[in-house]
This record gives structure tokens, C-alpha cells and sequence, in this order.
């Protein structure tokens, strides 16, 4: 089987997969509407919250457009806290629907500053929401997400999240640290294809939503929230994928969450330990590293395209390369969801081959 080792989409068990199988039932029959409470209730375990779960049938960036569009008027101003290609993607959202964006750009590789973050709200009392990524996958960055949402409420500021690429893989307890709508996506650490974006809303978040004038439909998460009361989705939902995540959750309940998230710990430091050992720098600073991605500096000499392009083809491990002006410049190991340390073990191993190959000597 190929080792898929990138942030998105990874590996599903079997048996999740083997769900996915199932005959088609009705989308407004009791059947379904069981399968969708026990899948809204698994994940407000896993997000940590008592509010309001909505699942959609989209990707992660359709979580994100429908965070903007339903909290959100043209004309509001939004700080938008980047420090990466997923944290300008989330602005770009906003900006598109006609939010005044100030952006708050930091150093790719770099984790945000609560307390430029502070500034930023000091100097701009008209902002009405806050951006932010939690888990940034193009740079390997995980920020402060909790010290963030401290400094963001000392303002009563709706916070947006994007945790597409951190719930169920990363802590992060929606509830304690007091965050307005996150945002997760199937295809990352919940095991599961892509399909479904998640989203929690908290009672502040519903109170913008009844104010919010952005144009939306599909991604109605009043009607969303409405039909759910009934068991449904307002819009045909991708059947198959909502049965894989029921019994991805239960498996994840069933490992339990603490555990899954030592276990992330535990393989994002191997990763991160045997990349040095081999004499590769990393890239992202270590103190903010992330336990879902680790991003690999290319040393001078070294051809990541080939790299990558010999692990894939020659060995059947798919890397993840750099995005937007990173590109040629690092590479990426995706260590999220169904994946064990023999997974990483193999990976550098192969890399221990391949990398004299494509320009680097292994240290001795």
C-alpha cells in the first residue's frame, strides 16, 4: 500500500472504508438521521464543546467560506492572523465577500505573536472578528491557538478558526478556550475521505449569524442548524462519507482522545529527531512545530522535486512539496490520523536511499 505521508488527504483503516460501501439509504429517513445525531455527537467529544455541531458536505475551504459568510457584512472589518498560504486563503475568503481585511502577516515558519496580536486589536477597535489558523500544514506551525483566544477576548472579538489539519489530531478544546466557530475537515486526522467540513458554533457566533449580511445558500447554517433539529442536512449530503465518519469516530473514542493526542506527539517527534539525524534542518521553529506535519529545509544542493519524485516512484511514499514561494525550497511528511511509527520509520529509511540521489549526503 502506498505510504501516503502528505497533510491531506491520509490514509483511512479498512473498515472505514469498507463503510463507505454500504447501499444508499434515505437522506430524510430515520436511518440516516441516527447515523447523523451519532456522528453530531461524536464530534462535540472531539471538539470539546456543548455548542452546536454542523456538519456540511464540502471541503475544509467550504467550512471556511461558510465561517465567513455567516458571521460576517460587507464592510466589516476582520484581523486576519496569517502565517501562511492557508492563513492568506482564509482572508482571501473574507475579502471576496467584501470584508475589509487588515491583514496580520508573520514570517512563514514562524508562529503568530499574541502580542502583535494585541497591538493589532489596540489599534483597530473596529475590528468585529479575528482569523486565525491553528495548524498551519504549508509551513508546519502550529500556533498559540489558546494565548491567541485569550488576547483576541480581551476585546469581545468573534474568533474564526481554522482547525482544518488540527481537531482530532492537536488539544484544542473549543469550549475552554472559548472559541466563536471552528473549522475541521474530514480528510485530515479524523481518518475519513474527503467530503465533510465540521463546524462548531457558539451562541455569540449565532447571535453575529442573525445580524450577518454576506449572501449565502448552500452553506446556510441556520438552515443547516433547522433541518439538523429534524435529523437532516438541508442539501443532499454525501451519504457514504458521513457512514465512514460514524465508525471513524467511534474508533477514535474507543483509542480515546488523550491518547491520540500523545500519540501524535510521540510520532511528530520521531519524525522531527530522525530529519536530524540524517543532517536535514528543519524548517518550522521547533519550539512551534506541528505534531500533524513537519516541514524539512532543503539544504543547498539538494533537488526536492526529484526527492519527492524517487520516493514516489521508486518506493511508493508520497511526500508533500513546498506551496506558493516555499516551492523547491522544503519539503513536507504528513504525520496525521491512521498512522503508526512504522509508517515513519520507513519514510526515513527511504530517505536515508534516496536523498544522496537527489543531492544531499546522509551525516554519517
Amino acid at each position: 500500500m502506498t505510504n501516503l505521508r502528505i497533510p491531506g488527504p491520509t490514509p483511512c483503516p479498512d473498515v472505514v472504508l469498507k463503510e463507505m460501501s454500504r447501499q444508499m439509504i434515505n437522506h430524510r429517513g430515520p436511518e440516516f438521521a441516527q447515523t447523523l445525531n451519532n456522528v453530531t455527537g461524536g464530534l462535540k467529544k472531539v471538539f470539546q464543546t456543548n455548542n452546536d455541531i454542523i456538519t456540511l458536505t464540502s471541503s475544509g475551504t467550504g467550512g471556511l467560506e461558510a465561517a465567513v459568510v455567516n458571521m460576517l457584512s460587507p464592510g466589516d472589518k476582520v484581523l486576519a492572523v496569517s502565517i501562511g498560504n492557508f492563513g492568506d486563503r482564509f482572508g482571501t475568503i473574507a475579502r471576496t465577500y467584501g470584508a475589509e481585511v487588515i491583514p496580520l502577516n508573520f514570517e512563514w515558519g514562524k508562529a503568530a505573536d499574541p502580542d502583535a496580536v494585541r497591538k493589532a486589536l489596540n489599534d483597530n477597535p473596529a475590528v468585529k472578528a479575528v482569523l486565525v489558523t491553528h495548524n498551519e500544514t504549508s509551513t508546519g506551525v502550529t500556533n498559540d491557538m489558546e494565548e491567541i483566544s485569550k488576547v483576541v477576548r480581551e476585546f469581545d472579538k468573534l474568533i474564526l478558526v481554522d482547525a482544518v489539519s488540527s481537531m482530532s489530531s492537536i488539544d484544542f478544546p473549543v469550549d475552554k478556550w472559548g472559541c466563536d466557530v471552528v473549522v475541521s475537515g474530514s480528510q485530515k486526522g479524523w481518518m475519513v475521505p474527503p467530503g465533510l467540513a465540521m463546524l462548531s458554533v457558539s451562541a455569540k457566533a449565532w447571535k453575529a449569524n442573525a445580524e450577518a449580511k454576506m449572501p449565502r445558500f448552500y452553506f446556510d447554517l441556520a438552515k443547516a442548524k433547522s433541518s439538523l433539529e429534524k435529523g437532516q442536512t438541508p442539501w443532499t449530503p454525501a451519504v457514504s462519507v458521513v457512514f465512514a465518519m460514524e465508525k471513524a469516530l467511534q474508533m477514535m473514542l474507543e483509542e480515546g482522545l488523550n491518547n491520540i493526542f500523545t500519540r501524535h506527539i510521540r510520532i511528530a517527534d520521531m519524525t522531527r529527531k530522525g530529519i536530524k539525524e540524517l543532517g536535514l534542518p528543519l524548517f518550522a521553529d521547533e519550539k512551534y512545530a506541528s505534531n500533524t506535519v513537519t516541514s524539512v529545509k532543503a539544504p543547498e544542493g539538494l533537488d526536492v522535486k526529484l526527492l519527492t519524485k524517487t520516493m514516489r516512484e521508486q518506493h511508493d511514499i508520497v511526500l508533500g512539496g513546498g506551496q506558493m514561494h516555499l516551492a523547491g525550497k522544503i519539503f513536507r511528511i504528513g504525520h496525521l490520523g491512521f498512522v503508526t511509527e512504522d509508517d515513519i520509520k520507513e519514510v526515513l529509511n527511504k530517505l536515508k536511499v534516496v536523498l544522496p540521489q537527489a543531492g544531499f549526503e546522509v551525516k554519517k
